[in-house]
């Protein structure tokens, strides 16, 4: 997303700037100093570059939106998840694939609830209702369609990613912290913990 962002802004960068130089050029070739073509240039274009970088907003609002819901629903079944594969006690620590499907599982309604609820209030803009909606139809049907394919990749794509990925991972903490019970050095080692070395001196 960020390399998107970056991608999108230099090349409406390259393009404004094609504009102005090209402006530039038209009043060079008029006769006028180059100052006065700089500044007649700027202000001829001024508003039409505004009016043109307000639209690309509007555009893309609404997809930072469907990327902000789906990234967040995916953080919220990943810690689940990872809550679950690391969990003490009973049932006890669940394997990598058992915490997916559980993360998944107890997730569900909560995931479904948020995803249809931006669904339902981008339907008005996808079926085109009110004036001017068919130029916003397709914003709003992509913004539809973008959420509904990451919401079951949420469910099916991921679960299967975590337990590829978490399958090897320890499920002690990776602290450093000398008091810390689950310092993985301290437990391999068995060593105390710093606040009780020397407690009987």
């Amino acid at each position: 997303m960020t390399l998107g962002g970056l991608a999108l802004a230099v090349g409406i960068l390259v393009d404004m700037s094609t504009v102005v130089v090209e402006n530039i050029h038209t009043h060079l070739e008029r006769g006028r100093p180059i100052a006065r073509a700089v500044v007649d240039s700027g202000g001829e274009v001024a508003l039409p570059l505004l009016i043109s970088m307000l639209c690309v907003l509007a555009v893309f609002v609404p997809s930072f939106f469907m990327v902000g819901v789906a990234v967040a629903n995916a953080i919220l079944l990943v810690t689940f998840a990872e809550r679950a594969r690391v969990a003490e006690g009973t049932p006890g620590p669940l394997s990598a694939a058992e915490a997916a499907v559980e993360g998944a599982r107890s997730r569900l309604r909560p995931i479904l609830m948020t995803s249809l609820a931006m669904m339902a209030g981008m339907l008005p803009m996808a079926l085109g209702l009110g004036e001017s909606g068919e130029q916003t139809a397709p914003l709003g049907r992509a913004v539809v369609g973008g959420l509904a394919a990451a919401t079951v990749a949420t469910f099916l794509v991921l679960p299967s990613v975590f337990a590829i990925v978490q399958a090897r991972s320890h499920r002690r903490s990776a602290s450093l912290d000398p008091d810390d019970p689950h310092n993985m050095a301290r437990a391999a080692t068995g060593a105390p913990a710093a606040g009780h070395q020397g407690g009987g001196a």
